[in-house]
Formats: structure tokens, C-alpha cells, sequence
């Protein structure tokens, strides 16, 4: 049973610029952070707000994705220069990076495609599956998976990752698969492991400075 609560209070005290449908997504948090239904009926549990910790990392995951609830969808509208910096292993001179700049879809082309389940470079399936969502949800892979997991066509219309109705539910799904190193991100949450954590989410540790803000963000909200 849940024994913490993520109020409108505390969002409001994280983000002062949080999407209304993130905001519509949140106020269902009790029930489903606790444990969501699969599509054959199925209880899966996901025990976040098991206790306070838990729910700040959750959060802290969730704000640093969406940049405080204010993102549904990947930007992949970048400088050759930023592109060094967030590609750096793709694009490791300004020269290579030149040809995306500001290219969203050509982009997200080169970027995700032939990864991730996603059809080759050219396929339109890298553009397709880009990040939504509050952990933002990324290649073919993922959307088949928790569609096919919660009974929704999310790979068909993958926009559904950062509506009210589902876009919590997917993240829950997705933090509740999480795994390194044999350990659940609740059992890191419990051991207060923002790396590894981060590591389930991004792949990388991308970001973490932010992450750890957020998270210090939360825990104070969160009377931690």
C-alpha cells in the first residue's frame, strides 16, 4: 500500500511550469505509482510511493527528462556546436555534426536509426520514436513493448506517451523494469543511487548534474 502522497503542493513546489497534462497524469499518482494493470488484468506492482525516497528519485528522473514537466516530446533541433556535446561519440568534430544542424528529423534519422528496434537510417522510424514522456520513451523497441504491456497501440500512435492517461502509466512501467546489476531502481532509490539509477534511464550518466538538483529538489519538497 502506499504510504506517500505526490501532491499538487509539492509539484508546485518543484516546477512552476508544468504541462497540464503532466499535471492531469499526476493527480492519479497514488494509484499508480503503487502498481498499474497490464492488458490481460494483470496487477503489476511498482511500489514507488512505497516511500518518500523512492518518489523523490522517481521525480527527479521525470523533472530532469521533461525539464520540469515542461517537455513531451525530444528537441532534436540542435547546433553543430551542442551537437558535439550531446552526440559526442556520432559527432566528435564540428565538421560531422554540420550536416545535422538544426535538422531535426535528418537527425534523429542518423541518431536512432538501426537502433533501439528501430528500422535503418532512412526508414522514418528514428523520427517516429524519438523521446515522449515523462522518462521519455525512445525506439520502436520501447513503444512495442509497454504498448503491448499496458493493451494500448502506442507504437501507432506514439504521441499517447505524453497524454494524461497514459503518460504516468508508461513511466511506471518503464521504472519498473529497470535493471543494473541485478537491482531494481526501487531497490537503488532505497540505497539512494542516483548513477545508477540515472544509468537505467539514459544509458549514460547524461545530465546527472541536473538530475542530482532535482533530486536534492524533491527530497526537500519531500520533508526528506
Amino acid at each position: 500500500m502506499p504510504v506517500f502522497s505526490i501532491t499538487k503542493a509539492h509539484i508546485d513546489a518543484l516546477t512552476k511550469n508544468a504541462r497540464s497534462v503532466y499535471l492531469t497524469a499526476l493527480t492519479d499518482a497514488d494509484r499508480v505509482l503503487d502498481g498499474i494493470a497490464s492488458a490481460d488484468g494483470e496487477a503489476i506492482p511498482i511500489g514507488i510511493n512505497a516511500t518518500p525516497l523512492r518518489a523523490a528519485h522517481f521525480m527527479a528522473q521525470i523533472l530532469h527528462e521533461t525539464d520540469g514537466l515542461s517537455i513531451r516530446i525530444e528537441s532534436m533541433n540542435y547546433s553543430a556546436e551542442r551537437l558535439t556535446v550531446v552526440f559526442p561519440k556520432r559527432f566528435p568534430t564540428l565538421a560531422a555534426a554540420a550536416p545535422y544542424a538544426h535538422s531535426p528529423a535528418k537527425l534523429a534519422e542518423r541518431t536512432y536509426g538501426g537502433r533501439m528496434g528501430n528500422g535503418p537510417e532512412g526508414s522514418g522510424d528514428g523520427w517516429k520514436y524519438i523521446g515522449r514522456g515523462m522518462l521519455q520513451i525512445t525506439g520502436r523497441e520501447s513503444y512495442e513493448k509497454y504498448g503491448a504491456q499496458l493493451g494500448i497501440d502506442l507504437a501507432g500512435d506514439p504521441d499517447l506517451a505524453f497524454s494524461a492517461e497514459w503518460s504516468l502509466r508508461i513511466a511506471a512501467a518503464e521504472w519498473a523494469a529497470g535493471r543494473r546489476n541485478g537491482r531494481t531502481c526501487n531497490q537503488m532509490a532505497d540505497d539512494d543511487d542516483i548513477v545508477g539509477i540515472t544509468k537505467v534511464i539514459n544509458g549514460g550518466t547524461i545530465g546527472l548534474s541536473s538530475r542530482q538538483e532535482w533530486l536534492r529538489r524533491a527530497k526537500n519538497a519531500f520533508a526528506i
